[in-house]
């Protein structure tokens, strides 16, 4: 008696249905590819740059060209100029077409006329060239015409520049500028202090508010809505709206601090150390929190209360029960929401940048980036704190997946 043996390699239907699997899932990964790849590759490239704001774009000759002076002294000038202050750009030369009305005089060593074509080699522009060559041209005619002739074709100029951003120089000096100064790591301290507590922050006043609102009462919809209304304000309301109401000289908070005999003079809430760090936080929190909220009672509302009945038959307390049978319900939707608000968080700028602006002990690496990149003009440093921001973010989530989430299928 002799046994099939099993069919070796894959089956043609299982290749076809493969290819077709492939080719429609081709459509997203491309997708995918070029909204969240090629631009990490690109910050990637240019953190290894440098690169300035003003060499976004590529240096290049200037040249204009205009009609001069009167009688004798009558002349064509060509103004020509390098775009760029520190890069030289080579085999610069420019052609111009004269018209039949203007005689050119004696002309420069770098320039040859063939015909009614001019051209002339000039070499190489350094860094910051700004010149202007003149040569003596006669007239034949009504002078204005041949100045409009003379002004209406634009020169034709030729050159070759290096452009930072796609040739092969390379430097370290953006990480080295990082990490040499001891603000770096004060501002990664920063960072990781509003990311931990604005996350833990948000997550706790989101299970408390979800336990308040998880039984039926009257008014229970109009508070739900009011619960929501922070995170779906315009930030840039809510932001000044906090701004005026604890402005140090006509803000409210302050006013009623004062009249309670908390605080003999104002706070500046949002200028002094370490409370402006506090008080970016406690916003963080207080915008963030219907997020988690909203996550936390829907999973609660989906809880089978027939174990909450027994358990309340045999005697628990109310804190009993929340520990021992809604927390290990609640621990998927928590480690989801712990992940997502951190990454979030650690990634915000626009709220401390409406609040503070990074000032007062609140710089966080977002808001590091911009200054970099804006305000001190260094594109390569700037994406240097923004891989930096990357790599902490990838070990964080590979920390997270490997020793925190205990929930099946994350």
């Amino acid at each position: 008696m002799t046994s099939a043996l099993p069919p070796t390699g894959t089956p043609p239907l299982a290749r076809r249905e493969a290819r077709l699997a492939w080719g429609l899932l081709a459509p997203t990964l491309i997708s995918v590819a070029l909204v969240v790849i090629l631009p990490l590759l690109a910050i990637f490239w240019i953190s290894f740059k440098p690169v300035g704001l003003a060499d976004l774009r590529p240096p290049r000759a200037i040249l204009s060209e205009s009609l001069r002076g009167s009688g004798d002294s009558l002349r064509i000038e060509y103004r020509l100029r390098n775009s760029s202050q520190t890069k030289d750009i080579t085999d610069v030369a420019f052609t111009d077409t004269i018209p039949p009305m203007i005689t050119l005089g004696d002309l420069p060593e770098v320039c040859a006329l063939s015909g009614a074509e001019l051209r002339c080699e000039i070499g190489t522009l350094t860094g910051g060239y700004n010149e202007r060559l003149r040569i003596a041209v006669t007239i034949t005619g009504d002078e204005d015409t041949a100045e409009a002739a003379a002004e209406d074709g634009e020169p034709l100029v030729t050159g070759t520049s290096s452009n930072i951003l796609t040739n092969g120089e390379f430097t370290l000096q953006n990480f080295a500028r990082i990490f040499d100064g001891r603000e770096f790591w004060g501002v990664l301290g920063v960072t990781t202090f509003y990311t931990v507590f604005g996350t833990l922050g948000a997550l706790l006043v989101g299970l408390f508010a979800a336990l308040l609102l998880n039984k039926s009462f009257k008014g229970q919809g109009i508070l739900r809505g009011l619960y929501l209304f922070p995170y779906v304000a315009p930030v840039i309301a809510v932001a000044f709206s906090w701004l005026i109401l604890f402005d140090p000289f006509s803000g409210s908070a302050n006013a009623l601090l004062v009249q309670m005999g908390v605080t003999t003079q104002a706070i500046n809430f949002f200028g002094e150390r370490p409370l402006a760090l506090i008080m970016v936080t406690v916003f963080e929190i207080w915008r963030y929190f219907p997020l988690s909220f909203l996550f936390i009672l829907a999973r609660m509302q989906s809880i089978d209360t027939d174990m909450y009945e027994a358990a309340d038959m045999d005697g628990a307390s109310p804190f009993q029960q929340f520990w021992y049978l809604s927390m290990p319900q609640l621990l998927g939707i928590l480690s989801v929401l712990f992940l997502l608000r951190f990454i979030w968080t650690f990634n915000k700028f626009d709220d401390i940048f409406l609040l503070t602006g990074g000032n007062a002990g609140t710089r966080t690496l977002t808001v590091n980036v911009y200054e970099q990149a804006f305000a001190v003009s260094n594109i390569g440093a700037g994406a240097a704190v923004a891989v930096v921001i990357f790599c902490c973010l990838l070990v964080f989530s590979v920390f997270f997946f490997r020793f925190m989430s205990q929930e099946e299928g994350l």
